[in-house]
């Protein structure tokens, strides 16, 4: 089998982290048992560019065991745990081509090599898969089904792809499900994103002037999580009502101009690119932490603060320090990507288990119904939403109420007033 990890000797420690992740995935054990016995997916060939670690781990095995025929690669390039990935090609049968640390031109050559056995139906984490099948290899477009996209920033590019009328074939937009991103961004970024600026550099958030760009579910997760730990949590924002959302939520809204200037710790989680730039470096005080919670490392301007800088040093794992001609040193923590994966093991199981359940039920979705859709993205369908939520809610022992026929016949008219 065709593969390309670190060592496969990682294989027996991947294979225990992927049993801890289990025991906090039950509504995608739910889906296992189902697909176990039916195998809704036999011989459907799948190209997934996900985060490899234990959850995604879990997640392949369960469409493995739907019939799926699979082939996995990185999402980025320092996301990739490599025992996990050992373990899927080792135990579990599973051709992965990632290996952490890798560099660009091995990245993509990984996710040509997700490509080769012409997939069906494609997953994707930042639509570079996508991407690289509309742009190079073109040839296998005939055979895909469809797709679907798990985060904002995929989801952003393929709406756009969509409407230039350059989209090939119909994407679910995972990441748009109440079930994904009302828990995965907002609490498993939060936490992740903190547990991994922590990692990196073992400081005290209590006290620090902690700067959260972009006030989406991501940032809404963020700013809470470090306001929870003694931050004084300073939001920027381009949108108005998020804006004025975050004033109401009792955070401190201003300028990324003026933030540079008492900020500790900054933190980017927009979607979009030079977010922190040559101007904003210039202001921050000695000693600032720079982070990124966003999918790519294109929202700091990287570059710039390179030219910026007359010396830069490794001064922990995943911590570069950069001294800037005026004296002032900031630091970059892992590059600039993603700081909750390349510092930290990403979000919780927990939290994995509903996203990756949107995933699982909506691959199923396209198998079924693809054909007959647009190319365009689609979101994912209600009733896969709220089922998943159901499921959750089982597993939490959590019973709720249900309307009345009395109840529904008055949601259902109008001539009964006071």
């Amino acid at each position: 089998m065709e593969h390309d990890v670190k060592d496969l000797k990682l294989a027996e420690k991947g294979k225990l982290k992927m049993e801890w992740a289990q025991k906090y995935m039950p509504v995608l054990g739910f889906i296992n048992e189902k697909f176990t016995k039916e195998k809704p997916l036999k011989r459907v060939r799948i190209s997934a560019c996900l985060h490899v670690t234990s959850e995604t781990g879990n997640l392949m095995k369960v469409l493995k065991n739907a019939g799926a025929e699979l082939a996995l690669t990185a999402s980025n390039p320092l996301s990739t745990q490599d025992e996990v990935a050992a373990a899927l090609v080792k135990h579990y049968g599973i051709p992965v081509f990632a290996i952490n640390g890798e560099d660009n031109k091995t990245y993509y050559r990984h996710i040509n090599q997700s490509l080769d056995h012409g997939p069906h139906i494609t997953m994707d984490d930042g639509a570079d898969l996508v991407s690289t099948l509309h742009s190079k290899r073109k040839n296998l477009l005939k055979g895909v089904i469809g797709g679907t996209e798990e985060t904002t920033t995929g989801v952003i590019r393929l709406k756009n792809m969509a409407k230039n009328k350059v989209l090939l074939y119909p994407i679910i937009a995972v990441n748009d499900a109440n079930t994904k991103h009302l828990f995965d961004n907002r609490y498993g970024t939060g936490q992740s994103t903190v547990d991994g600026i922590i990692r990196a550099t073992n400081i005290l958030f209590a006290g620090l002037n902690f700067v959260v760009v972009g006030y989406g579910w991501c940032g809404r997760g963020i700013a809470m999580r470090a306001g929870g730990a003694g931050a004084k949590v300073i939001i920027c924002e381009v949108d108005s009502l998020r804006a004025l959302e975050a004033v109401m939520d009792g955070y401190q809204v201003m300028s990324i101009k003026d933030a540079a200037k008492i900020g500790d710790v900054f933190v980017t989680a927009t979607g979009n690119k030079s977010i922190l730039s040559r101007d904003h470096f210039l202001r921050m005080k000695d000693g600032a932490i720079v982070a990124n919670s966003g999918h790519f490392n294109v929202e700091i301007d990287i570059p710039a603060l390179e030219n910026l800088a007359r010396k830069k040093r490794q001064i922990r794992d995943f911590v570069e320090e950069y001294t800037l001609k005026n004296g002032r040193k900031i630091c970059l923590l892992a590059e600039g990507r993603l700081i909750n994966l390349a510092a930290a093991e990403g979000h919780p199981a927990v939290v994995m288990d509903m996203s990756f359940a949107n995933q699982a039920l909506s691959v199923l979705h396209l198998f079924r119904e693809g054909k007959n859709f647009e190319k365009k993205v689609y979101p994912v369908p209600e009733r896969i939403d709220k089922e998943i939520a159901r499921m959750k809610l089982k597993t939490l022992g959590v019973k709720i109420d249900r309307l009345t026929a009395e109840q529904k016949e008055y949601l259902a008219g109008w001539q009964e007033g006071t």
